[in-house]
């Protein structure tokens, strides 16, 4: 199936052992084959618009922000339908989320659906509240998870399985 769309993520392979059983049962992001992440952007250009130009643009904009370290510190929860982790400091997401929206203004984050774009790393959504709160409770025993972010990809896919592929990795600054 061709990729119906794409996203600016930044993998988060550190969190993999804590959040990777529960996102399997509990994020659909997972069964596309999105690895844990945090997203920059997302939904971003359709995937024919991912030519060479767009790519260079992005690499620009993804080095305007420099290289940092993060910590995965707490659960914490959209409603009682997502439970996510939350990176502190959030700056350096936001930072990339606000270059790349600058470049690309045509791709709001969410489409525009929210005023505050919260950088998190999503262990599951859309499942019966008291699922989400034991993968919550299981992945607090991990925390806090420490990594250093270095880069961005850039994927594609589409809403079916194991769909999504990486297109482009993209260094932040230094």
């Amino acid at each position: 199936m061709e990729p119906t769309e794409s996203a600016v993520i930044v993998p988060i392979p550190a969190a993999e052992r804590a959040v990777a059983p529960w996102r399997a049962r509990f994020d659909p992001a997972a069964g596309w084959g999105v690895p844990a992440h945090i997203t920059v952007l997302y939904p971003f250009l359709p995937p024919e618009r991912l030519d060479q130009a767009a790519l260079e643009l992005l690499a620009a904009a993804i080095r305007t922000v420099p290289r940092f370290e993060v910590a995965l510190t707490r659960v914490e929860w959209f409603g009682d339908t997502v439970v996510w982790l939350a990176a502190e400091p959030d700056e350096g997401f936001r930072a990339l989320t606000a270059a790349v929206w600058h470049h690309f203004p045509e791709t709001p984050p969410y489409g525009g659906a929210y005023a505050d774009v919260v950088p998190h790393l999503t262990i599951g959504d859309g499942e019966p509240a008291t699922q989400l709160r034991r993968a919550g409770d299981a992945v607090r025993k991990h925390l806090p998870i420490h990594t250093s972010v270095e880069g961005a990809l850039v994927m594609c896919g589409s809403r079916v399985s194991n769909s999504w592929r990486s297109v482009s990795e993209l260094p932040l600054g230094r």
